[in-house]
């Protein structure tokens, strides 16, 4: 189905990947985020509920109002943390909302499909897992185009609703800051931080039963 080359860059972008935060303010060409977009939208979802909507976010007015909910969110997640990590924490660059051309609020509508949805009365959290879905869809896109992609996961959800008008009954899954950047890192930015690191994957494979090697 695939020749060698078109198999082995799946996977180069796939393991080049990375969550990004610091961007250019250069434009990026309208044809690429609907290309971006198009790939979040051919994402799995279960019973083919498709619950995504995406707010395309240009105004700077608008920005400021979004990094203000993420600083906001930061300062009161840093109380958590002891003193060493707490300082380590607020050097952290989480956001670059103000920077970065475009942002993108990737929603979820739980009611899309009706109350029965193939697959989802079981699990009702599978709309937001299909959400990710399409989420990483955009990211590998977004890496395969030579742009950087930064999910901000630092907010309240009713700030976020407020600032964009968002009905009650839809989550505002992610914020997606995306644009060209100068420093694309070549490990995950909380490794190379030293927050945190890479676990061994033959730690975490269970065969049969948990916790059975």
């Amino acid at each position: 189905m695939f020749s060698n080359e078109e198999r082995d860059s799946i996977y180069k972008v796939i393991y080049n990947r990375r969550d990004v935060r610091s961007f250019l303010s250069t434009p990026i060409p309208e044809d690429t985020i609907l290309k971006i977009l198009n790939a979040a939208h051919h994402a799995p979802s279960v019973g083919f509920m498709q619950p995504w909507n995406f707010i395309l976010i240009s105004s700077d007015r608008t920005k400021e109002k979004l990094a203000w909910a993420a600083e906001k969110e930061r300062r009161a997640l840093a109380i958590h943390y002891e003193e060493e990590k707490e300082t380590k924490f607020l050097s952290l660059k989480v956001e670059g909302l103000r920077e970065a051309p475009i942002t993108i609020c990737v929603t979820c509508d739980p009611t899309r499909g009706g109350s029965h949805v193939l697959g989802r009365n079981s699990i009702p959290e599978t709309d937001i897992l299909s959400t990710a879905c399409a989420i990483q869809n955009m990211w590998l896109a977004t890496c395969a185009e030579g742009l950087a992609m930064g999910w901000v996961s630092f907010y309240k959800k009713n700030d976020v609703r407020d600032i964009l008008e968002i009905p009650p009954h839809i989550d505002p899954i992610a914020l997606i800051s995306i644009g060209y950047t100068e420093d694309y890192p070549k490990k995950p930015i909380l490794e190379l931080a030293n927050w945190e690191k890479r676990r061994s994957l033959e730690n975490l494979i269970f065969k049969n039963k948990w916790g059975k090697n």
